[in-house]
C-alpha cells in the first residue's frame, strides 16, 4: 500500500524514467507526476497532495534549490538527487531532507523513503474518541465529528468547529490529516481538509473546482482533482 505521494523533477528524461523505475522497484509510494523544470512544481502542489519531491538542481528555468525555496515551511518533504555534490551545504539550509548523488541505487533511495517517512510529524491519536489539539490556550479535546474544517494559513493551522468555532492548532496538517478518516475528511487541496458530512452546498468554481459551503465555516476551495474525485463519489457526472 502507497503511504507516499511523490512527484519527480528532473529535466533530464533518461534520469526521470531510471527514477520512476526505481520507485517502482522500492514500492511504498504513489508517483503524482514526473516534471522536466522546477517551475510548474509550486502550481501542482496547489491542485496535490503530496508527500515528497525528489528533485535534481542543475536544470534550465527554474532549477531544485529555486523551486524548493519557494515552497515555504509547509510544503512537502525534498530530497535532491544530483550530479553535483557541491550544492550540499545549500540544500541542507533549506532543509532538505536527503541528498542523493547520482547514479542512485534501489538501496540507497529505499533508506531515503524510510528517512522521510520517520521525519513526518504525527498528532497525538484520539483517546476515548477524542482527539487533543494543542491550541495557544492549553489542549483543545473535540470529537473528531466536531471538525468542521482545517485550514493553512500562512503558517497557522485554522481549525474549524462546527458551529463556527475557530482553533489556532500547533500541528501541521499532514499530522491531523492522519487522525481523521476519509471519509468522511478529505484533503480539499494542498493547505486544506473538509469533513465533508458539513458540506451543504458545492458550488462551481472557475478552473473545474468547488468551494466548499458549510455552516458557520469560511468557504473551502476544493482542487480540480479533488473535485473529479468527489463528482465519481458522489455518482455525479462530469
Amino acid at each position: 500500500m502507497a503511504d507516499l505521494r511523490v512527484v519527480v523533477v528532473d529535466d533530464e528524461l533518461l534520469a526521470r524514467k531510471r527514477m520512476v523505475r526505481l520507485l517502482e522497484a522500492v514500492g511504498g509510494v504513489e508517483l503524482v507526476a514526473a516534471l522536466d523544470d522546477g517551475g510548474p512544481l509550486a502550481p501542482l502542489l496547489d491542485e496535490e497532495a503530496v508527500d515528497l519531491v525528489l528533485m535534481d538542481i542543475d536544470m534550465p528555468g527554474v532549477d531544485g534549490l529555486r523551486a524548493a525555496a519557494a515552497l515555504g515551511p509547509d510544503g512537502p518533504s525534498v530530497v535532491f538527487v544530483t550530479a553535483h555534490p557541491e550544492h550540499a551545504l545549500r540544500a541542507f539550509e533549506l532543509a532538505a531532507t536527503d541528498y542523493l548523488l547520482k547514479p542512485v541505487d534501489e538501496a540507497r533511495l529505499s533508506g531515503a523513503l524510510d528517512r522521510v517517512r520517520r521525519s513526518r510529524p504525527t498528532a497525538p491519536p484520539p483517546v476515548d474518541g477524542l482527539l487533543a489539539l494543542p491550541t495557544r490556550r492549553g489542549v483543545r479535546l473535540v470529537k473528531p465529528p466536531e471538525v468542521a474544517a482545517a485550514v493553512l494559513v500562512g503558517a497557522s493551522l485554522e481549525v474549524w468547529l462546527v458551529g463556527g468555532e475557530r482553533l489556532f492548532v500547533d500541528l501541521p496538517l499532514s499530522a491531523l490529516e492522519e487522525r481523521l478518516t476519509d471519509p468522511p475528511f478529505v484533503r480539499a487541496h494542498r493547505r486544506a481538509l473538509v469533513n465533508l458530512e458539513r458540506v451543504h452546498t458545492l458550488e462551481d468554481a472557475e478552473g473545474g473546482g468547488y468551494l466548499a459551503h458549510m455552516s458557520g465555516v469560511p468557504p473551502v476551495v476544493v482542487s480540480r482533482r479533488v473535485a473529479r474525485a468527489l463528482r465519481r463519489r458522489l455518482g455525479l457526472r462530469g
